[in-house]
């Protein structure tokens, strides 16, 4: 079994241990009516995407997210809250000491060991979510039910899904698909941007991300016989006869959209392995994006 394959396997116990951590943290965690910009890179920034929409559209308070390497200096939050699996990325090392003694700073992170440790005010380390594989999968969705938990916006029903998204078949035809395209709404338009991601990452198939709305506006001209669009969240009404009508086939998502996410990462491994390709190892990619001279 692949490392991802069993670390997969895992998330409903590190949610579970996420959401216990979550109170125990203290000021680490953004306060309600702190305003608050989410960064990360990759898997992060779409995490980063997720948490933000979640937060301000719960009354938390105003939210944004961006790729660390696009923030905007001219803005003023209460705290910036940094997403990174290894602690190690360089663009999210360079901004937190851009931001040292300007906004207090906040990093998620899995290892301990790493510089980030001392490039942020305050730390949160999952380290029990860190993983072998190249590829992320429960690092990203720990750290998200870590900020959910937080504010107040996890709940068991979450881990049950996520453990029926883990234990029940995949539609035979889905590995069969040549392309993928994964739709969102709200705060699920960051976990479809993460769906899209693992497809390609893992198995090197064309996948793409939308706000479910603006599919219509275009990319569904590209849908076809072949084509899988996936619904993270609650669909709008008649899209999934639109997208029926083009010969492409619907998969509902009607489970938590965290747990639709976890499903997103089960088929990405598994187009990977019907393709023969090693999920944990994408081509081109690797655990941490360090950049020399930077």
């Amino acid at each position: 079994m692949s490392h991802v394959a069993q670390e997969m396997a895992s998330q409903p116990e590190c949610w579970n241990r996420a959401a216990e951590l979550a109170p125990t943290q203290g000021g680490a965690l953004p306060a309600p009516g702190e305003r608050v910009a989410f960064v990360g890179c990759g898997t992060s920034l779409f995490m980063s995407q997720a948490a933000a929409a979640l937060r301000e559209n719960a009354g938390q308070g105003e939210s944004d997210a961006f790729a660390a390497s696009e923030f905007p200096a001219g803005r003023t939050y209460d705290r910036v809250v940094a997403l990174t699996r290894s602690g190690t990325t360089t663009e999210v090392l360079e901004l937190l000491a851009w931001l040292r003694g300007r906004t207090r700073t906040t990093a998620i992170t899995a290892d301990p060991a790493t510089p980030v440790m001392t490039a942020a005010d305050e730390t949160v380390v999952l380290d029990f979510a860190d993983e072998k594989s190249v590829v992320q999968t429960r690092f990203a969705t720990t750290a998200l039910t870590l900020l959910r938990a937080g504010a107040g916006l996890h709940t068991d029903s979450v881990v049950g899904d996520c453990r029926d998204a883990l234990a029940e078949p995949l539609p035979e035809w889905l590995t069969g698909c040549t392309q993928f395209t994964f739709l969102g709404r709200g705060w699920t338009v960051g976990l479809a941007n993460e769906a899209a991601l693992k497809v390609r990452e893992a198995s090197a198939s064309w996948a793409e991300a939308y706000p479910a709305m603006e599919y219509r506006h275009g990319p569904i001209s590209v849908t076809t016989r072949g084509t899988a669009t996936w619904m993270i969240g609650e669909a709008p009404p008649g899209l999934a006869d639109e997208v029926h009508a083009t010969g492409g086939m619907w998969v509902a998502g009607g489970l938590d959209p965290l747990a639709e996410l976890v499903r997103a990462q089960r088929l990405a491994v598994a187009v990977a392995e019907s393709r023969g390709l090693d999920p944990d190892s994408p081509r081109h990619l690797t655990r941490s994006v360090i950049l020399s001279g930077a």
